[in-house]
């Protein structure tokens, strides 16, 4: 049988019209952009995770569960502490819920366990609260973007507040002895040594620790200041033995933001009184943002925010505004991580916040003094170092030759005896 010219030109015709009715209807069935999301749910920093999943979740809700024409599913899994558990619950997400996004994790081991796996899967990671420096220095990740801040990032300039301003001299350190206790204080120690100041002392305590008794015998009192780096039940139980044990009212306590943020800070009291810290984030910061967020995460989750709650719902945000940047095509993941990385916040309830070339926040770093207003205790601050990189004043080839500040060997302990 002969085909015409007009023939073959309607059946390619034909089989043009039939494809593009078969792209626009694969993009209709796309489905709903899937994010995954992993904290301990479980263990010691269930409530921890609980504020940081609440935060998360009040953004979206506040949006309606949609963004650029397409609806958004949350799944959630309970990774506990253990960084090889979180690996495991990051595994199923990307495998078996084939979800677009991940988010999530708390403790600072966890995003250096995880690094390996996202990067070979090329999926898109946002770290709203795992703060280990190293993610965003020397071991970067492409798949990585971090709204959230480094361990060092508020110790740095916080030290400069105490040498410069309150004149502190000697210090004593008693913190976690996981990643974040060391790199948070390290980056005090690094910063006040530079400017003349001595760390006498580093004692250290695990995650799951609940008794003070063993370590506050021990602490130097010929100091300035203890500075300690705690969060959680511990956080609560360091400051109410310091009280028993005289060393607050004697010597200053001063510490990481984690130590009083409002997610412990209410189940206080008067020994939380007078304690300096420092972050990026405070529920008493007196901008308009702040002020809508607190009373929305009120309503939604009938507390008062902290940090974990803030860092999300910034997290939260920035994966809405690179959804888009891109109009939705969350499939096309090299194109949504370059739009995250381009996302730049004025109105966030923390300030200002872009990201450095690294993929980690340039924002700004309150100094707190818990103070009792209103019969209620809260992080009243005192102090604000705008827009501070997470290299601080030095400059970024200058700080990477450096080792990741650790325990014992960046910067070692040289006026400890």
């Amino acid at each position: 049988m002969s085909v015409t010219r007009r023939q073959v030109l309607g059946i390619l015709g034909g089989a043009a019209a039939a494809a593009a009715a078969g792209r626009r209807a694969w993009g209709a069935e796309k489905g709903p952009i899937r994010v995954g999301y992993f904290a301990p749910f479980s263990g010691p920093f269930a409530q921890n995770a609980k504020d940081m999943w609440d935060g998360f979740r009040l953004y979206f809700d506040e949006i309606g569960m949609q963004a650029a024409g397409r609806k958004i599913e949350l799944l959630s899994e309970d990774s506990w502490v253990e960084p090889a558990q979180a690996l495991t619950k990051v595994r199923k997400l990307v495998e078996q819920d084939r979800v677009h996004v991940v988010a999530g994790g708390l403790l600072a081991p966890t995003a250096y366990a995880v690094e390996g796996y996202i990067t070979s899967q090329k999926i898109p990671f946002v770290v709203p609260i795992m703060s280990a420096d190293d993610v965003t220095q020397r071991k970067i990740s492409p798949w990585y973007v971090r709204p959230a801040w480094t361990s060092s990032q508020p110790t740095q300039p916080f030290a400069d507040y105490c040498y410069k301003t309150l004149g502190f001299r000697r210090v004593a350190g008693i913190n976690f002895d996981f990643a974040f206790g060391w790199e948070s204080f390290a980056g005090f120690q690094r910063v006040f040594e530079d400017l003349g100041g001595k760390v006498v002392q580093k004692l250290w305590s695990p995650a799951t620790v609940n008794d003070f008794a063993p370590y506050l015998p021990t602490l130097k009192r010929d100091v300035d200041a203890v500075f300690a780096t705690f969060s959680g039940n511990a956080a609560r139980q360091f400051l109410k033995q310091s009280a028993e044990y005289g060393i607050k009212g004697k010597i200053a306590i001063i510490g990481q933001g984690t130590l009083t943020d409002e997610h412990v800070l209410f189940s206080m009291g008067d020994e939380a009184i007078g304690v300096m810290t420092a972050l990026h984030y405070s529920a008493a910061l007196d901008n308009p943002a702040n002020k809508r967020f607190v009373a929305a995460y009120q309503k939604f989750a009938g507390k008062i925010p902290g940090y974990y709650s803030a860092n999300n719902y910034t997290a939260a945000r920035m994966i809405v505004e690179a959804l888009k940047a891109v109009g939705g095509d969350v499939e096309n993941r090299e194109a949504f991580m370059a739009a995250i990385k381009k996302v730049e916040i004025a109105d966030d309830p923390r300030g200002p916040i872009k990201l450095d070339a690294y993929g980690n926040p340039i924002q700004n770093i309150y100094i707190r003094k818990v103070e009792r207003v209103g019969g209620q205790l809260q992080n009243t601050v005192i102090y604000t170092y705008p827009s501070v990189s997470q290299f601080w004043t030095y400059k970024p080839e200058d700080f990477l030759k450096h080792p990741v500040y650790d325990r014992d060997k960046f910067p070692g302990c040289r006026f400890c005896a």
